[in-house]
């Protein structure tokens, strides 16, 4: 890439984006789990409108799920809680200055399948991604997480098309096809929503065959195939104990510790919301992978849509084990 990435946690990553927004000249491409507007994400969803106002291409993705995680997954009424109601009124708010906004998922077949896992965002040449930060308040005060900063204007436009192409395959009720794109050093790989399919799983499950010692740090436990070559492996796997959990992601990790037979080394009392996999190969040289995926098999059957840094620059790595004696051993 054509500047060194940089890591950046929660409450950084938030100042630096919207400061960048607020310099926007030509594009601003946002992709995500979950955007809300609360106290901690008000200035940046302030300045997106802002800068669709000032003449910059605006344009916002996010996954139905947000209403699911405010009003309950479940519920008739989902759509009408406080949060909810706040939550439509912010998007109405955004288009009225010229926003481009599309709500993924909405015809999923389950409040699960073919969710939008990414977590993008492009703005002008500079990418903020590789991590798993949702824009929303309560995660980015309470979790464990970060994103990378990268400059690069080809990976830029790269990600812009890649969640452009999402966009329009969501519309359009079809599943596009995953990728990966070299620069130097690194790949980044997308899942466009294959049900049963993930080229980042499959990178997992092919780097930890190949490698001598594995540590995985995600908030769930790694289940499926690569639950299984771990299990060969010299391993350390930090994931949630399921007291740290609410209700649905307690089920989720129950359930992985009950078929992989795996335990967590994660001691502290903060829900892990960061995601990667550091492997050391048998030559000593360390390859790491890092972004959206949770590492579960569940994802990859519900067609979840991903995004993934594959790295063996040691600069990069030694960011994320910095991030991990900090804040996760």
């Amino acid at each position: 890439m054509s500047k060194q990435p940089t890591l950046l946690l929660p409450s950084e990553y938030l100042k630096e984006a919207t400061a960048a927004i607020h310099k926007a000249s030509t594009r601003i491409y946002f992709m995500a789990l979950m955007i809300t507007d609360d106290d901690t994400t008000d200035e940046f969803i302030d300045a997106l409108g802002s800068a669709a106002e000032r003449g910059v291409e605006v344009v916002v993705a996010a996954d139905m799920f947000t209403y699911g995680e405010l009003g309950g997954h479940f519920l008739p009424v989902k759509f009408f809680s406080k949060q909810s109601r706040d939550t439509t009124a912010m998007v109405r708010s955004l288009k009225s200055k010229g926003v481009k906004f599309d709500w993924l998922g909405r015809f999923s077949a389950t409040p699960f399948t073919g969710r939008t896992h990414i977590k993008a965002l492009v703005v002008d040449d500079i990418v903020f991604s590789f991590g798993g930060i949702n824009l929303y308040g309560k995660d980015i005060l309470n979790n464990i997480d970060y994103m990378f900063r990268c400059e690069d204007p080809r990976l830029a436009d790269d990600l812009v098309h890649e969640c452009s192409q999402i966009t329009k395959a969501d519309r359009s009720h079809y599943a596009y096809r995953s990728h990966k794109f070299s620069y130097g050093k690194d790949t980044v790989l997308t899942d466009g929503g294959f049900q049963g399919d993930s080229i980042i799983y499959r990178r997992a499950c092919e780097l930890a065959k190949k490698a001598d010692e594995v540590l995985l740090v995600s908030q769930y436990c790694p289940t499926g195939k690569l639950g299984r070559i771990l299990k060969s492996k010299k391993h350390r796997l930090y994931f949630n104990r399921p007291e740290l959990a609410g209700p649905l992601n307690k089920v989720v990790i129950g359930i992985g510790l009950a078929f992989s037979g795996h335990e967590t080394l994660y001691k502290r009392d903060r829900y892990v919301h960061a995601k990667f996999i550091i492997y050391t190969m048998p030559s000593g040289e360390k390859v790491a992978l890092t972004g959206s995926h949770n590492f579960v098999y569940a994802g990859v059957l519900l067609g979840t849509r991903e995004v993934a840094l594959e790295t063996r620059d040691p600069k990069i790595i030694k960011q994320l084990e910095k991030f991990f004696k900090k804040y996760v051993a």
